[in-house]
């Protein structure tokens, strides 16, 4: 019976908490309509709130996730509070709950509001487009390190917007005279609203019991359109994969180039000038385009997010909509199983690029390398896997402290926002690559629960004969142990391949004729036996027949003479 009646008083809390009044449940909406004194209940279908002043209605309010459910970076969708009056205007944007890695640390909240109040006068039969604009369209600004998130956000709030708006009767007017009353509300306008054609409410269908033209919410997968989308529009990530052409067309050059070194690396090895150069170049472009032009920088965000929507569910869609993370994770999918971890940690990574380029630089100085000794260096290595399973841990429960806690990697510092933070974020991100002026990487060889999480993959590579041994390294020779300052070679010649950044400097090594010392010994018995074959012969030459023949005649001569 107590159970009962507790079931009953949470139903009943359940249905006034239900139609409970909009303004008291989300006090923003009345930044939306400062004139108005009453806000009704979200209800309907789609859900949304009638805003009065008086007996006259104002407009309406509603949460975009009780509309259209597009999931962002997260996987999750953003859940937005959007109002617009009756013209069809939108009178406030504020998003109420979100799971995005970028948003929760790293863009401000002012930031934030800067970008949504761009939407406050733009009509909701607009095409509004992030970003540069073509004809027909409305441009919004961008957040700088958050694209893909405002493109989601934007398809969110234009998409629902017209769907609630079509619901509660408002039409786009006819612009041609004589076009049929219904068509303007079959297909959604293709530019901005005219002043001459402002959206006018239809008033043979009353607010409450309009037709229905968008989805419900519950019953809808996460990121289907709705049926007020016009039919010939493209799936979002479509649309950013086009907009992204030129960035695209870069990375799969810089990729192929990539591809290319790998694959003829004995080549290069032997041209260890070259091989710097091109290493140099790559790198540079790993920082500038990647990185800060791009902001292609991976993360154990990434590799949570993917785990969560493996075991929840999945939709190519939600990752289809970065096109630079997606080519580039698919193409360290493969290196994965070809040549393991050390691709992208060597080559790939911008953060990793960085602290590289500051070794090379400090070793052009003669600053010396500190290492630790040989017992804690590889005591060290485990942090990084418990930093990994730490994280892991705490994203079963909440993906969003998850990536709170994240913030051990200093990717999204030095990368996405490009060192502009709060001091403490960048005291820590630009101390990490000044260590590794002194220790080779040490944040990736140490700390990074990206690379943790690549080397387990990593050990299911195919091939393990990439990178070329001789029977003598680790017994004796330790040239290539030594050399090695990722300290990836263990003193008996083998490279673990779960910590090596494949610089291919072992490689360098191996052919070299005067560095590897299997190979100087050689060249110097070569050196030997052909010094001893021309000592040979530089006796034989002045004592041979032909001189020995020559000085008998002389002396012959001599006695002959008077």
């Amino acid at each position: 019976m107590f159970r009962l009646l507790l079931a009953f008083m949470l139903c009943t809390t359940l249905v006034l908490a239900h139609a409970e009044d909009a303004s008291r449940v989300y006090p923003q909406v009345r930044d939306f309509f400062p004139e108005a004194d009453r806000f009704g209940a979200l209800e309907g279908a789609p859900r949304a709130a009638p805003v009065y002043r008086g007996e006259r209605l104002l407009g309406y309010v509603f949460l975009s996730s009780d509309v259209v459910r597009i999931p962002a970076y997260s996987g999750r969708p953003i859940n937005t509070l959007v109002g617009f009056d009756l013209s069809g205007r939108i009178t406030g944007v504020s998003i109420v709950h979100h799971e995005e890695p970028i948003l929760v640390i790293g863009i401000t909240d002012e930031r934030l509001r800067q970008f949504t109040d761009q939407y406050r006068g733009k009509s909701v039969f607009d095409r509004i487009v992030v970003g540069a604009a073509r004809p027909g369209q409305v441009a919004l600004d961008t957040i700088s390190g958050a694209t893909i998130t405002v493109m989601v956000e934007n398809a969110t709030i234009a998409r629902s917007a017209r769907v609630v708006a079509e619901s509660r009767g408002l039409r786009l007017p006819d612009v041609a005279q004589g076009a049929p009353a219904a068509a303007p509300a079959a297909e959604p306008a293709k530019g901005p609203t005219p002043l001459a054609a402002k959206p006018e409410l239809d008033r043979r269908a009353p607010p409450a019991a309009a037709t229905r033209t968008g989805p419900t919410p519950a019953a809808e997968a996460p990121s289907q359109f709705p049926a007020a989308v016009a039919p010939d529009e493209e799936p979002l990530w479509v649309s950013a994969w086009q907009a992204r052409k030129f960035q695209i067309a870069v990375l799969v050059v810089g990729l192929a180039t990539l591809t290319s070194v790998l694959v003829f690396q004995d080549w290069f090895a032997r041209r260890p000038v070259l091989l710097n150069h091109v290493r140099r170049a790559f790198l540079l472009y790993t920082v500038f385009f990647i990185g800060w032009y791009a902001l292609a920088q991976l993360s154990i965000v990434h590799v949570l997010t993917f785990v969560h929507a493996a075991t929840r569910e999945f939709r190519w869609e939600n990752f289809l909509i970065d096109p630079m993370l997606f080519i580039l994770w698919s193409f360290v999918a493969v290196t994965l199983l070809l040549w393991g971890r050390g691709v992208y940690c060597g080559w790939l990574c911008p953060y990793g690029a960085v602290q590289e380029l500051v070794r090379q630089a400090a070793r052009r100085f003669d600053i010396p390398q500190l290492e630790f000794p040989n017992v804690v260096h590889e005591r060290l290595w485990a942090v990084k896997y418990i930093v990994l399973l730490l994280l892991f841990g705490v994203s079963l429960q909440s993906l969003g402290d998850a990536v709170r806690y994240a913030e051990v990697e200093p990717f999204k510092t030095a990368v996405t926002l490009r060192f502009q933070r709060e001091w403490p974020f960048v005291l820590y991100a630009g101390g990490l690559v000044l260590v590794s002026a002194f220790n080779r990487k040490f944040f990736c060889k140490y700390v990074c629960p990206l690379g943790a999480a690549l080397s387990i993959p990593g050990r299911f590579r195919i091939f393990d004969w990439w990178l070329r041994r001789r029977r003598e390294c680790g017994r004796p020779c330790q040239t290539c142990a030594a050399e090695c300052e990722v300290r990836a070679i263990r003193p008996t010649g083998e490279i673990n391949a779960n910590e090596c950044h494949y610089c291919l400097d072992c490689q360098v090594t191996y052919y070299s004729h005067v560095k590897c010392p299997p190979l100087a010994e050689r060249r110097k018995r070569q050196e030997r036996a052909v010094r001893a074959v021309e000592v040979v012969r530089g006796i034989e030459s002045p004592a041979g027949p032909t001189r020995f023949e020559d000085a008998g005649r002389e002396a012959g001569a001599r006695r002959e003479r008077p």
